[in-house]
């Protein structure tokens, strides 16, 4: 992917959640970049020195070699390496395409392919929830296997090869709905007007409800397993908790480095859970242990995670041990927050699409047309 701009330093601390999150964008978007710790390495203080900041402005992003950012927002961030033009508010485009993970890319290829103006918008990074795992080996093309990185990379560039402009860090926060064309309102407090919208948002975290968790995401509790985190655990024991396909990714990947890795299952098998090529993975795997009608009931730490706590469900057996590192891979919820409730959504926060409609909800829409919805049209006309 050609970029804009130059590598980047980043100085940053591994007790920072920030620092990771940066460490996250620059990763997942390919930014070449060098991360210094400011604890650990000698060549910190002369950079803190000679840019004149203070260990309270940690993580800072020095860029182009001159311009400081002091912990920056991603949406900083991508605006300063280039990453995002400035998009105008007035210009109708044919097609807005909210989410850039495998769904959201594919669209837009199609849809630019056959000469229609599409814009893609996507929060974080090409290959969006998908991006962040470390190898997909039941993916359509790919019989070795790739990883989510790498998918998300060649499917923006394809993207991009038939005309579709891609902005980064640009998140969908509202939707005016009333009229067509449609504008959807951004994080940054500005808009794009379309004519037709594709949602492809995709899922946000699940959180299970385990006390002080918040307290150490991104210092001990992480939702996704790559490179970037791999570096912070070296080879010690580490959790994951979950027992889909992402959990077993995840233990598998994690298995090459880490010392033990113990895989926390609120069920009583993995295989209701786990495609068998995973589950077979991990059998084969001696340092990975499966424990099942199991969770974490305590977490605890003091700038980081250093405990953990899990019981069993069945005995109440408890277990406490000194891990730091514990990898969440509970599911996800559909991210559906930012339509106002424009369409329609069923109980669960998805999206009901085609006959899955009922008459009551396109009455209470103000469905306009003489025809029902297509097969994946929602509520309202081209969304």
């Amino acid at each position: 992917i050609t970029r804009v701009s130059d590598s980047a330093v980043l100085l940053g601390s591994r007790h920072s959640a920030d620092t990771l999150r940066v460490q996250q964008f620059l990763t997942r978007n390919s930014h070449p970049h060098q991360t210094i710790d400011v604890e650990n390495d000698p060549a910190a203080q002369k950079l803190l020195d000679q840019f004149g900041i203070a260990v309270t402005d940690i993580p800072v992003v020095i860029a182009l070699g001159r311009q400081m950012l002091k912990n920056p927002s991603n949406e900083e961030l991508a605006e300063s390496l280039g990453y995002s033009a400035v998009l105008d508010a007035a210009q109708v485009r044919d097609v807005v395409v909210i989410g850039a993970g495998p769904a959201g890319l594919a669209a837009a290829i199609y849809g630019a392919s056959e000469g229609l103006d599409m814009l893609v918008l996507e929060s974080t990074a090409p290959g969006g929830q998908a991006g962040s795992s470390s190898k997909i080996e039941n993916y359509l093309g790919f019989p070795t296997g790739i990883s989510g990185q790498q998918l998300g990379e060649r499917a923006y560039s394809q993207a991009q090869k038939f005309g579709t402009e891609i902005a980064i860090a640009r998140t969908a926060a509202s939707l005016e709905c009333h009229k067509r064309p449609y504008r959807i309102g951004l994080g940054n407090g500005t808009s794009v007007v379309a004519r037709t919208i594709v949602i492809a948002t995709g899922a946000r975290y699940r959180k299970p409800p385990i006390e002080e968790l918040s307290r150490f995401e991104g210092v001990g509790v992480y939702y996704s397993a790559t490179a970037v985190e791999t570096k912070l655990f070296g080879t010690e024991e580490v959790i994951i908790v979950g027992g889909a396909n992402s959990a077993g990714q995840a233990a598998v990947f994690l298995a090459n480095t880490a010392r033990k890795v113990y895989v926390l299952v609120r069920g009583k098998a993995l295989s209701a859970t786990m495609s068998r090529y995973l589950i077979r993975r991990i059998e084969d795997t001696p340092t990975i242990e499966v424990l099942v009608d199991t969770e974490i009931v305590a977490l605890e730490g003091t700038i980081g995670l250093e405990r953990v706590t899990w019981a069993n469900r069945m005995t109440g057996e408890r277990v406490t041990r000194n891990i730091g590192h514990v990898f969440m891979m509970t599911g996800a919820s559909p991210n559906t927050e930012w339509l106002d409730d424009c369409v329609a959504i069923d109980e669960k926060g998805f999206v009901k699409v085609g006959s899955d409609i009922r008459n009551d909800e396109l009455v209470a829409a103000n469905w306009p047309l003489v025809r029902q919805p297509y097969l994946f049209e929602t509520s309202l006309p081209g969304i």
